[in-house]
């Protein structure tokens, strides 16, 4: 044997003359190793492993001698399709011949390895170049390993190059034009787009749904490697989660790919490309189980790719299958051959029932099988070629087993008619199923006889009938043996030769009952479906009315039940009273009596009755089918009955044109269109503004005859400049009674417009005050801006200002004064009249500000001289900024106030206080005169979907710099739970903030201006600004404090472990800079303290030009009191991910970190902790998140929350949650939150708590919730394991709740307070010192959670103390009905909900300008009011 360094002594001389170039290209492409990393078990010398994939031949790799087994390995830097290795030596007769035992195995993730081919002997022989060339089936895989276990050449492994080739993808589109199925579809959005070509047209599934599949049926089995899938190129961001699967039959499916999540993103043109081992099937599908872009499974292109080479055609199919049964239990097969472009076929897969029997070889075409003689089996068969390639399957042949069928199909169901045509009754019903698995046909019956017969696929009938004649029809369904089901309901047209009296005047009406069970409610009785019904309270007697608004002519009462025969026969005992309209009590009209409802007639009843009546009441004295009275259809017919009818038909004013010193007149025209004459009543006025609609007056109507009608007017005084819209309402109090209660009502088309007069206007625009939301203690400066809104210009000299500061009992406690001399012009304001101080004491206030009216200022117009404003100390946060509200500024150039209005997607809607400033034209401008010095801004703002653009600052006139804009992180769209990025309907989140340093500090009493100038452009929207006067933190102690050597990932990693490593460092700090984080920083081993400049200063900051990426802290327990203080952490999430995204967490287990003085934005969340104990965050701030700002669950006890602002946070700002799912059992306790703000939320509450026990949350300021409850307090689990509360109270303490409440889950209208007793304990409840101001829909909305017909968990052991409500409202949108109320008890049967239930007790509670101070229609809820 040639020794090796002989041979590489050789290989050195000789390898300029005899090296040779190998082809660099296989069958599959390029040799895929070529560049990649190689790594070995082992190397000797300098024979190391780079050199295995260098493309030189003559250099090898050579592991330990005498040391068995070696490896050597390849990564392909992703999982590649492989079908062949080439193994080279050096090509040196020098090498001589050598033997190498390997086997071949392969790894997706480079640690669990999978044998592609078993351990062989392989000869590198000098005559073939010494390359050794292996094939095997195509694989998928990362990572290729070669394990040697011998070498007859050397005592070692040896390897001088190892190339690896591809399987080459066909750019043939197997799914091109084949047929597209799916688990179901949202129209249009068919499973057919995913196979149009067309990656703009997408198939969508059902919503909420999951999991859903998408599939493809390649006609044939076929080799395939790949598939592609796409959404529309245009589209935002989403993962999707899902497994690739296949079928050989279409019916069982198999994971071919497991389930994992695959990103779609616009930069990689929105599509992923899956590969894996190439297989053979027919049937492809993706099954979806999750979305993070929308509530649906969605694909816009589902492609399948197979291999280029090789063969790829399948055999045909094999023919004329056919069966005997040559002894019993045995079922014997032939088939004739198929024929392949191989020339040959490797073998026949026989199927039974769809799922493979057996196979055989490819020369056999015959098999016998052994089944009992009772069995029904269908069999195919399909042939392989030696390629895998699949054939179509054979015909199908059916062996049906001996057993006789004696079950009968199940009836067929909602039999119904129509009446398409004179003389044509079209009947329909839902299909009956039989064991058999088909229905041979349909027996319809007319009048108990055989009328026809249909077949088993058919669903309807129509007949011939007279329309004179009464038919009764029912339908049963027969099997093929015969078998016949029960009848079906029975319906019953009723001829014209016996209609019923008049019409079902009922119908629609207002109905109530003496009680009702669940969601069985009154309505569901005239609701004219038989399928919903009434259900009284438990017991006898039982009361149902229905209302008919006056007198009717009644002649037959029809009662229903539902006619399907899952409603038992039952009979009820029923009598029938009414009311006549001038009465005021009900007499009997039938007596009662026994009424028996059966479906095989109907399950209807007719009540012959002869009456005029108003109202009509059935009174249910027994049911021996229930435990009260039922009725799905409370039909009476008859005719009005002789009334009258007031209608309103023009409105006008005097004078047309009036203006404001006018006194106006308001004249309605009133005509009784009845049949009878109507006796006195009145007509109120009403004008309508943007701010809402009021009674402006009412005038007197006399009694009009049937027909007439007359003038009727109303002095309604002089009125304010503007534009109003008229409308009146006749009889609105009913004095009347009139065959229709619902026309009384006019709106005017021409609206009143007052001109304004001549005469100064002073308003107090802003009053305001520094801190603007001060705690106990501060020093709180009150400043005032007069301004003359009116149309002339003020007097000369002083303009006085007085300014008082009241408290909730009405004493002052403090009288300011000021002035300003000067001439106000007409729109000017003054500068900003500081009138002094006021050390701020806990409570709720009222700025009480007077201006001293103008020599020019008439008397109509000093009305609005005097404003009140509410101050709250100890409420809410005190951050460390001034605000400015931007409705409050100086506008100009254009610039227009909107609003206000609380509609989502709008700019005021959306807006804090519900207005905002638009600037949407060259030279717009928006000014305030700064309180304080500032040299920092920050401003919210809304500019259109997909753009950027800039808006000029100006100091004092001058300009400063522009601050960009974005709206990257704004702009969602489609519903309130669920809203994604891509563009849509129903927009939302429509708001983002900008932030930026000014170049110098601006004083206080100084101005600064927004302005849109030519270089900015787009429309531009501003809600408010913060100033805030900030300087740098110095490095606590430098020598004990480390700092990163840069501004990189690795820098600040890097210092992190140098100080959790260090006997001697406490912490690290972070000087002034951006530092951009791509990933979780590690904090681990010991407690250390991150110190940064300053929130302003020290910044971390994910990449800007992408978007969702998981960055922050991931803090191990062994770092257990850590703290974080003086940074900011500026996300680029721009959608809701669940799971990433929380800056810190999910932190579990985690004990005493401190996070002070941070400012989080553009994240999902804050913090998220599981199972925390001693967490304090403190004065803090959080912006635009995309979920919760601060959640902690789990038993989360001890922790501290105090002064935080959080600003439109996509979830519950601050959350507790008592979910067990991660190491909880008894529920969060002992926590104290307090001083903290949440406003702008605009997903779900300010501030939510779920279960638990001892928490207390006290002094907070909730604001401007866009859709949801300001409070939520709730006992609902949400699917999770979950503690309801505790007996030790949940405590809730002195807040203000401004503007709250929305509606969200398509029905739910929330109040500022929802309270919610579910699947846990609802109990220990405190809530004190509370006040409710200008709530969307309600003040305190309680409901309970329902399973079927029964409650849940009930409220017990709640208390509320000192809540005051005011400005509970009609809203006049589609929730009018469920708003302007203070207190209300939840009786609508929404899903999953019914009528609150339990018990609750106000003391001291008191209501102001509400509509309806409380409602509680229930018999199931108990409020308690004390003085």
């Amino acid at each position: 044997m040639t020794r090796r360094v002989l041979a590489a002594f050789a290989v050195a001389t000789l390898v300029a003359v005899t090296a040779q170039t190998l082809p660099a290209q296989a069958a599959g492409g390029p040799n895929l190793a070529s560049g990649r990393t190689a790594t070995s078990s082992s190397t000797n010398g300098a024979n190391g492993i780079g050199n295995i994939n260098d493309g030189n031949q003559a250099s090898y790799w050579e592991s330990a001698n005498n040391s068995w087994p070696q490896w050597a390995q390849i990564d392909l830097g992703s999982a590649k399709n492989i079908d062949q290795i080439k193994l080279k030596l050096p090509n040196d007769t020098a090498w001589q011949t050598r033997t190498q035992t390997l086997s071949i195995t392969g790894s997706t993730d480079g640690s669990g390895f999978s044998t592609i081919l078993g351990s062989a002997g392989y000869t590198f022989n000098p005559a073939t170049q010494n390359t050794v060339t292996i094939s095997f089936t195509a694989t998928n895989t990362r990572y290729v390993r070669l394990n040697f276990t011998a070498n007859t050449g050397w005592p070692a492994a040896q390897i001088s190059e190892f190339e690896i080739y591809g399987v080459s993808t066909s750019t043939t589109n197997l799914a091109q034009g084949k047929t597209f199925t799916s688990s179901s579809s949202n129209s249009p959005y068919v499973p057919g787009n995913a196979g149009d070509g067309d990656q703009n047209s997408y198939w969508e599934s059902n919503n909420n749904a999951f999991p859903q599949w998408l599939g493809v049926d390649l006609g044939s089995a076929v080799p395939v490697s790949s598939v592609v899938l796409k959404l529309p190129a245009a589209w935002g961001a989403r993962t999707e989660t899902l497994s690739v699967q296949t079928s050989t039959t279409g019916s069982s499916y198999s994971d071919l790919v497991a389930s994992a999540a695959y990103n779609f993103a616009p930069g990689t043109a929105n599509t992923v490309t899956i590969s894996f081992t190439q297989t053979t099937t027919r049937y492809i599908r993706v099954n979806i189980t999750a979305n993070t872009g929308w509530q649906a499974a969605q694909i816009s292109e589902l492609e399948v790719y197979g291999p280029s080479t090789g063969d790829t055609q399948p055999p045909t199919a094999p023919g004329n299958l056919a069966y005997t049964q040559p002894a019993s239990g045995q079922i014997k097969l032939t088939w004739t051959a198929s024929t392949d472009n191989s020339g040959s076929i490797a073998g026949y897969d026989v199927y039974a029932n769809g799922t493979l029997r057996t196979s055989v070889s490819g020369t056999t075409l015959t098999y016998t099988d052994s089944q009992p003689d009772t069995a029904t089996v269908a069999y195919y068969v399909i042939a392989r070629d030696a390629a895998g390639n699949q054939s179509p399957a054979s015909n199908t042949v059916t062996r049906t087993g001996t057993t006789t069928d004696t079950q009968p199909p199940t009836a067929p169901g909602s039999l119904a008619y129509t009446q398409p045509a004179s003389g044509q009754i079209k009947l329909t019903w839902t299909a009956s199923t039989d064991n058999s698995g088909s229905i041979a046909a349909y027996d319809v019956y007319a009048n108990n006889s055989l009328r026809a017969s249909v077949g088993g696929t058919t669903l309807t009938y129509t007949d011939n009938q007279p329309d004179t004649a009464t038919v009764s029809y029912y339908v049963k369904a027969r099997d093929a043996a015969g078998n016949a089901s029960a009848a079906s309901n029975t319906v019953t047209r009723t001829g014209t030769g016996n209609p019923p009296p008049g019409t079902n005047v009922a119908l629609g009406k207002t109905i109530d009952a003496s009680g009702s069970v669940f969601t069985f409610v009154p309505a569901n009785a005239n609701d004219n479906s038989a399928t919903t019904y009434w259900e009284g309270a438990a017991g006898f007697p039982a009361t149902l009315t229905v209302h008919l608004g006056a007198n009717n002519d009644i002649s037959k009462i029809t009662l229903k039940l539902d006619p399907s025969s899952s409603w038992g026969a039952r009979t009820q005992n029923v009598q029938v009273l009414g009311r006549e309209q001038s009465a005021s009590g009900f007499t009997s009209l039938v007596n009662a009596a026994d009424y028996r409802w059966d479906p095989a007639t109907g399950n209807s009843v007719d009540i012959t009755v002869t009456a005029r009546v108003a109202d009509v009441q059935l009174k249910f004295n027994s049911n021996t089918g229930a435990p009260s009275g039922q009725v799905a259809e409370f039909q009476v017919f008859g005719t009005p009955a002789p009334n009258p009818d007031l209608q309103v038909t023009a409105i006008s004013a005097s004078p047309a044109s009036p203006v404001e010193t006018d006194s106006v007149s308001l004249t309605a025209t009133v005509k009784n269109a009845g049949t009878a004459a109507s006796g006195a009543t009145n007509v109120n006025f009403y004008l309508g503004t943007a701010q809402g609609t009021v009674l402006a007056g009412t005038a007197n109507v006399s009694g009009l005859a049937a027909g007439a009608q007359g003038t009727f007017t109303a002095n309604i005084g002089p009125r304010t400049a503007g534009t109003y819209t008229l409308s009146a309402k006749v009889d609105e109090s009913n004095l009347v009674v009139e065959t229709d209660e619902t026309n009384n009502s006019f709106t005017s088309a021409s609206n009143l417009v007052v001109q304004p007069v001549a005469s100064s206007d002073l308003v107090a625009s802003p009053v305001a005050w520094s801190p603007s939301n001060p705690s106990a203690g501060n020093t709180v400066t009150f400043t005032v801006v007069i301004k003359n809104q009116g149309t002339q210009a003020t007097a000369a000299g002083a303009h006085g200002v007085t300014l008082t500061v009241v408290d909730s009992t009405g004493a002052t406690v403090k009288t300011l004064t000021g002035s300003y001399t000067g001439t106000l012009a007409a729109g000017a304001s003054s500068p900003v009249i500081t009138l002094g101080t006021w050390t701020a004491v806990n409570g709720k206030y009222t700025v009480h500000t007077v201006l001293a009216p103008d020599t020019n200022e008439l008397s109509i117009k000093q009305g609005n001289n005097t404003s009140d404003n509410p101050l709250f100390v100890g409420r809410g946060a005190n951050m460390p900024y001034d605000m400015y509200e931007a409705e409050d500024g100086t506008v100009g150039g254009g610039a227009q106030v909107v609003g206000p209005n609380r509609t989502i997607g709008d700019i005021a809607g959306e807006a804090s206080g519900r207005k905002a400033v638009t600037l949407n034209s060259t030279g717009s401008y928006v000014q305030w005169t700064t309180r304080a010095s500032t040299n920092t801004l920050v401003t919210r703002f809304s500019i259109p979907d997909g753009t950027t653009t800039t808006l000029n600052i100006y100091v004092d006139g001058s300009f400063a710099k522009a601050i960009p804009l974005t709206s990257k992180f704004s702009w969602l769209y489609g519903a309130e739970a669920s809203p994604t990025n891509s563009p849509g309907s129903g927009p939302r989140h429509i708001y983002d903030e900008a932030n930026i340093m000014l170049d110098s500090t601006v004083p206080a009493g100084h101005t600064i201006k927004l302005q849109k100038d030519a270089a900015n452009g787009g429309n531009i929207a501003i809600d408010f600004i913060n100033l805030e006067q900030v300087a740098p933190i110095a490095n606590p102690n430098p020598a004990t404090y480390i700092t990163p050597a840069g501004f990189t990932q690795q820098d600040v990693q890097n210092a992190f472990n140098t100080a959790t490593q260090s006997a001697t460092a406490v912490g690290v700090y972070l000087p002034a800079g951006t530092y951009v984080t791509t990933g979780k920083f590690d904090i681990n081993s010991k407690a250390i303290q991150v110190v940064g400049a300053g929130p302003w200063y020290t910044r971390f900051t994910t990449p800007q030009d992408q978007q969702n990426t998981d960055a922050g802290f991931r803090v191990q327990t062994s770092a257990n009191g850590s703290s974080f203080k003086n940074l900011a952490f500026f996300g680029n999430y721009v959608e809701r991910i669940d799971g990433p995204g929380k800056v810190w967490g999910e932190l579990k287990d985690n004990q005493n970190l401190t996070i002070d003085n941070v400012w989080v934005e553009h994240t999902v969340c804050m913090y998220w902790g599981v199972h925390n104990s001693g967490i304090n965050i403190s004065n803090s701030r959080i912006r635009d998140t995309f979920a919760d700002g601060i959640n902690f669950t789990n038993d989360t006890t001890n922790t501290h929350l105090n002064n935080i602002d959080a600003r439109s946070t996509g979830d519950d700002s601050f959350a507790l949650f008592s979910a067990t799912d991660s190491g909880g059992s008894v529920g969060n306790h002992d926590n104290l939150w307090e001083n903290l703000s949440a406003t702008l939320t605009w997903r779900a509450a300010g501030f939510a708590v779920y279960g638990g026990y001892n928490n207390t949350f006290r002094n907070m300021y909730i604001a401007d919730m866009l859709c949801y409850s300001g409070i939520t307090i709730s006992s609902l689990d949400f699917g999770y394991p979950f503690v309801g509360f505790g007996t030790q109270p949940t405590t809730i303490q002195n807040v203000s709740l401004v503007r709250d409440g929305g509606h969200f889950w398509g029905q739910q209208a929330f109040g500022a307070i929802w309270a919610f007793s579910a699947s846990k304990e609802f109990r220990g409840i405190r809530v004190s010192d509370v006040d409710i101001v200008d709530p969307t829909y309600s003040g305190i909305m309680f409901q309970t959670k329902y399973t079927g017909s029964a409650h849940e968990n009930i409220f017990t052991d709640t208390v509320f103390t000192n809540v005051s409500i005011s400005g509970a409202k009609r809203s006049g949108d589609a929730y009018d009905a469920k708003s302007g109320i203070g207190i209300w008890a939840n009786e609508m049967p929404e899903p999953g909900q019914g009528p609150a239930y339990g018990a609750v007790t106000f003391n001291h509670l008191t209501f102001s300008n509400n509509a309806e101070n409380i409602r509680n229609t229930t018999t199931t809820f108990t409020i308690t009011v004390n003085p």
